[in-house]
């Protein structure tokens, strides 16, 4: 644990010092941010955060690989991730400056997913009457659908300073404590990719954080977004990895599902809103891709919510999704139960005592 925590840390630190730097640079680049009918910041802010994510998380793995138990985690899983995620920041970064047709862009996603592949990293069974090996053409299909469903997720809820960046940390603090308690419980190997990839991300939002919230000195923009998205569905689909298929039973396999279901548990909200946003545009008749201002983050600020603490409560509703989730599998469901809806009463007291604030 100690040396996941230097891992945290270390990303973290190197991520705050290298964002301003990026910041200048994507200034110099013309990659920033006009305001649009959607936007609910008041000047144009610079984009790639990204870049300054992907920097480093470069710096990061080369310093752990000297680490011995993280140095163990390292293996062709973990290079194929990161090649995968090198070429989606790159994606990104033409998206940040140019503006990308969202064909290139689902075609970039496409690929960025198939390098995955490559290297081994997919979707090999499902706890289906008991467990379900499935053919290698399916399984690659439906982790290409996965990687594109996860990231375009996280690139939808980045719409406020600050939100995407917090919910992906959740996240993926979430996937770490269940990869490690799953090693732990069940004498499993501690050091895996799905452990190394979560903690660097954990420590990259950390640290861009400070830069992001609000009022943000920098979007993390397409780049960040797709670079994190890639990253979380990454390690999920090899924590699955960690579970032994042979020994899934009807009882235990809601279990060996968690790790392909904790992301849409985790972005149950985002996903909600993107559903409710295609339809409502479909029903006036326009396209799925306008914008608008009728999101959920639009409305909880239109009650008198300010943008900080909207940005909190979608964590704390972020949150009420992700650690029942996660601690349903090694607590009674009962205790789950409860500390979903304890989270949920914590954000109506964000939003009750904002309300009176205001009123004072």
């Amino acid at each position: 644990m100690r040396e996941y925590l230097v891992t945290v840390l270390l990303a973290a630190v190197i991520t705050y010092l290298i964002t301003p730097l990026v910041r200048d640079l994507a200034i110099k680049a013309g990659a920033v941010t006009a305001i649009r009918s959607r936007d609910v910041h008041l000047e144009p802010t610079p984009r790639w955060g990204g870049l300054a994510m992907w920097l480093a998380m470069a710096l990061t793995l080369v310093i752990v690989n000297y680490l011995p138990l993280v140095h163990k985690s390292f293996g062709s899983d973990a290079t194929g991730i990161f090649l995968s995620g090198t070429f989606i920041l790159f994606l990104g970064l033409l998206d940040d400056r140019f503006d990308l047709d969202p064909i290139t862009k689902f075609a970039g996603q496409a690929l960025a997913a198939g390098i995955l592949l490559i290297y081994g990293v997919q979707i090999l069974w499902l706890p289906i009457n008991g467990i379900t090996t499935l053919p290698t053409n399916i399984g690659q299909l439906l982790t290409v659908l996965f990687v594109m469903v996860v990231i375009n997720a996280i690139n939808f809820v980045d719409g406020l300073d600050g939100l995407a960046t917090g919910i992906v940390m959740i996240c993926a603090g979430s996937f770490f404590a269940f990869s490690y308690l799953l090693a732990v419980i069940n004498g499993l190997n501690r050091a895996g990719a799905p452990s190394l990839i979560t903690a660097v991300v954990i420590g990259l939002c950390l640290g861009f954080l400070p830069h992001n919230f609000h009022p943000a000195q920098i979007f993390m923009g397409d780049s960040g977004a797709m670079f994190l998205g890639l990253l979380i569905s990454a390690s999920a689909i090899t924590l699955t990895g960690q579970v032994d298929a042979t020994a899934i039973t009807e009882e235990n396999g809601g279990t060996a599902l968690l790790p392909l279901l904790l992301p849409f548990t985790i972005l149950a909200i985002p996903l909600l809103d993107f559903v409710m946003a295609i339809l409502r545009r479909l029903k006036a008749g326009r396209s799925p891709f306008s914008a608008d201002r009728e999101h959920l983050h639009h409305r909880i600020m239109r009650m008198g919510v300010s943008q900080q603490r909207t940005t909190v409560i979608l964590y704390l509703w972020t949150a009420m999704f992700a650690l029942p989730t996660v601690i349903s599998a090694f607590v009674p469901i009962w205790i789950a139960i409860i500390s979903g809806v304890i989270i949920f009463l914590i954000s109506i007291l964000v939003i009750k005592t904002n309300k009176q604030k205001v009123g004072a």
